[in-house]
This record gives C-alpha cells, sequence and structure tokens, in this order.
C-alpha cells in the first residue's frame, strides 16, 4: 500500500474494532507476472516504515513489520525495531523470514539460494542477537544524577560477544531496552527446521491450514512442540489467516463473492483474453486438465452442465465443494456453478469464508472452541470489507464473550497475553 492516507485509514478502522495487530508482510523482488497472481507484490512500502509511520498516528493497536534474516543484520533491525517500540510505548513485533526466493537472493548478491537447514540456522543466530541486544541495558542503568553528574551506571550495560557460525554482534546496543523487554517476534518458514525454530523462540505464529481437522492437528502438534523446548503453551500464540467475506444476509454476502469473481482476470474463450500476459493457470486449457474432461468450444462464464459435472474427477470435485460453500451455488441449480467460478477457487487460494455476520461468528468460535486456533488473522479483500468485519462480526464476537470488549492493556504482549522476558543479559550476571 503506497497512500498513506489509506494506510491510516485503514487502521484507524482495526483500532477503532480494537483488533490486536497490523502485520505488514514483504516480498524483496518485483516482477511484471505478480500484475495478475499477486500484485500487491509489485511494489510496496518497507514494512519497518509503514509501523513507523503508523506508530505516531495510532494509539493502541500493535503493529508488526516483516524483516528477512536472510539478507538483513541483526544490528540494525535491533535498533530500528527497539526504537519503534519505544515511540509506540511496546506495540512493535517482528515477523522474521529466512527467505528462499531465487529473485530476492539475487537482489541481494547471492548466487544461489542458501539450503532450508542453514538459512534456519542463520535465522535461529539472528534471533539470539537480536534478544540479546534488546537485552543490552537494565532497568534503572540510566541514573541521570544531577548531584554526582553520574548518567548511567555501568554494570547494568552489558556487552554481547555473540560469535556463531554464521553472523556475530558485539553489543551493547545503543538504544535503551524496549518497552516489551523484546518486541513481539513471529517467524514465517513452513520447513521441520522452521517449524522448530517457531515453538522454540517465537511469540506468536501464523499457520495456514486445510480446514479445521487439519488446523486441529497442527495446533495441537505446535503447542506439544513449544513444551518440548520446556515452554508453556501460552507463551506461543498461534493464529490462523481467513478472508471473510460478510454482508448483513448470506444472499448479499453472496453477491459480493460474485462480483469479486467476475473481476478476476480469465481467458473468456479458448485463446481470447481482455488482458495480457495472462498466467498460463487461467485459461480454459488449465481448467480442462484440472476438471478431467474435454472443454473444447465452452466459454468461461457458461453453467457447468450436470452431465459435464458427473465426469469430473477428485479435484473437479473438491472445487464444487468449495463453490458451493463460497456462493451458494449449485450445479443445475438456479444459481448455477459457472465454469469461471470453479477456475477461481482454484487460483484464488485464499481460505474465504462468506456469508452472514452469524455465519462468519459461527466459523471463528468453532474453531476457537475446538481449539484450533489461538485467534485469526483477517484478510480483507477490498476496504469496505475491513469495515463490514470490523463493525458487524466484532460486535457479534464481542456478544458472544470470545473478543475482548476493550484493549486489556498498552503493549502488544498485553493484547497477545505475553509475558514481558526477564532480562538475559542481567540473569546471566547474576547466575555467575
Amino acid at each position: 500500500m503506497a497512500d498513506a492516507s489509506a494506510l491510516r485509514a485503514v487502521a484507524e478502522v482495526a483500532e477503532a474494532a480494537g483488533l490486536h495487530f497490523l502485520y505488514f508482510g514483504d516480498w524483496l523482488a518485483s516482477g511484471s507476472e505478480f500484475e495478475h497472481t499477486d500484485p500487491y507484490l509489485v511494489a510496496r512500502v518497507d514494512p519497518l516504515s509503514s509501523i513507523s509511520y503508523l506508530a505516531a498516528v495510532t494509539s493502541r493497536i500493535g503493529l508488526i513489520a516483516s524483516v528477512s534474516s536472510a539478507h538483513l543484520d541483526a544490528y540494525p533491525v535491533a535498533r530500528n525495531s527497539a526504537s519503534i517500540d519505544i515511540l509506540s510505548d511496546g506495540r512493535a513485533g517482528l515477523s522474521i523470514s529466512s527467505g528462499s526466493e531465487p529473485r530476492s537472493a539475487a537482489n541481494f548478491g547471492w548466487e544461489h539460494v542458501h539450503a532450508d537447514d542453514d538459512r534456519v540456522a542463520s535465522s535461529a543466530e539472528f534471533i539470539a542477537i537480536l534478544r540479546g541486544l534488546w537485552d543490552s541495558w537494565e532497568h534503572g542503568a540510566f541514573v541521570a544524577d544531577v548531584g554526582t553528574g553520574q548518567y548511567i551506571d555501568a554494570s547494568k550495560l552489558h556487552h554481547l560477544n555473540f560469535e556463531g557460525r554464521y553472523r556475530s554482534s558485539a553489543g551493547p546496543l545503543n538504544v535503551p531496552r524496549p518497552p516489551q523487554g523484546h518486541p513481539v517476534i513471529s517467524i514465517v518458514g513452513n520447513s521441520i527446521a522452521a517449524q522448530a525454530l517457531a515453538a522454540r523462540e517465537a511469540d506468536l505464529t501464523f499457520v495456514s491450514v486445510a480446514g479445521l481437522a487439519d488446523a486441529v492437528e497442527k495446533y495441537a502438534a505446535a503447542k506439544a512442540r513449544a513444551r518440548e523446548f520446556g515452554r508453556s503453551a501460552d507463551e506461543f500464540v498461534q493464529v490462523t489467516p481467513i478472508m471473510p467475506i460478510v454482508a448483513e444476509s448470506r444472499e448479499q454476502a453472496w453477491a459480493v463473492y460474485d462480483e469479486l469473481v467476475s473481476l478476476v482476470p480469465l481467458e473468456t474463450a479458448s485463446g481470447i483474453s481482455s488482458v495480457t500476459n495472462l498466467p498460463a493457470n487461467r485459461t480454459i486449457r488449465s481448467l480442462a486438465g484440472l476438471l478431467g474432461v474435454s472443454l473444447n468450444g465452452v466459454l468461461m462464464d457458461e453453467p457447468v452442465p450436470a452431465k459435464v459435472a458427473a465426469q469430473f474427477g477428485r479435484i473437479g470435485n473438491e472445487l464444487l465443494t468449495t463453490v458451493q460453500s463460497r456462493s451458494g451455488r449449485a450445479v443445475g441449480g438456479y444459481r448455477p456453478i459457472t465454469y469461471r467460478h470453479l477456475l477461481v477457487a482454484h487460483v484464488v487460494s485464499a481460505p474465504i469464508i462468506v456469508g452472514s455476520v452469524e455465519d462468519v461468528a459461527d466459523f471463528m468460535e468453532s474453531w476457537f472452541l475446538s481449539r484450533a486456533t489461538d485467534g485469526f488473522t483477517i484478510l480483507s479483500a477490498f476496504q469496505d470489507q475491513l469495515v463490514a468485519f470490523s463493525t458487524m462480526v466484532i460486535p457479534e464476537l464481542r456478544r458472544r464473550g470470545i473478543f475482548p470488549r476493550a484493549y486489556e492493556g498498552i503493549t502488544l504482549r498485553d493484547h497477545l497475553g505475553l509475558a514481558v522476558p526477564v532480562n538475559s543479559q542481567a540473569a546471566r550476571r547474576d547466575r555467575q
């Protein structure tokens, strides 16, 4: 998002609703192909810059910025994030990615992407340096005694002297200890090594799932991994992304979804498209391959006949189920499923929940009560949908007693129910 007023408007809506944080992802490359696949990746404002701006125009909501441990040095990241945490009264967080995308690697002079285990091990050292630098100053280190002329208590200032396999840092950090002790850390990555690192080090993790059963299994496994590292499961918050499309009635929400489907650039007939450089998976030929049937002469907006649907393979039947749940459409019904709906269901893989206020609230409540997640990150199809969710669903969740009526603390750690970490440098000195 490159419009400061729009960014501020989103933050104001989210903060008025009492949402716990805004999350800013990142991608350290660009390309014309993103125009149709991921337009938000074509060009974007740096996440740390975004949360710096929003820290000045908000007062309660948490602000999480993505950083790449693969391509950034820990010291400036520690300094920037500690500064933002201080200036925002403790509302900063970092989402740390170990980076695995070739074009991003090339932008930083890498000839190839390093192996997963190496990148995750390097990321672990990155986090160790962040935490050690944030602990450079103890509480009470700044004496500022006018009578004696003493400014600091040098016994409460700690050098880090970290020497790892991939990284090193002497310290100390030239910024006071942040209000949260450590800004909230989340870790991004799906590899086994990244999941283990998250269970050991992350305060917060984002997990995409295939459905409720998958969510329950992944939630239990993540909490078990955290306990294996000697942590309480409550110290490790796991959230799930969803994209709610909500309206006052289910039928109105279906209409919003149908409009969004109509806006996705696709081939309208074989070899015919209104846009250039259309991705190969947006064509009738690619849809025929998914469904396992011939679609010669078919137009994308035609209804799917029952006799054709009867020939679908596993993927085709899964797409039919997805379309019906999102749009209320049915093969042969008065609102028939079209080929366009099937292809959009395939190319737009976001976890979309379409329905009335009660439908969306029921979904979220059932997952929470099933111990499938600690919460949700809300992906917004467009700004009006964020407003609809914030002004319609949040009050319903409050009525059910599963969302706070107001911010219950000041810092992002307060919002997430996380304690301030002990100063590791001071603890090490005391042990010695």
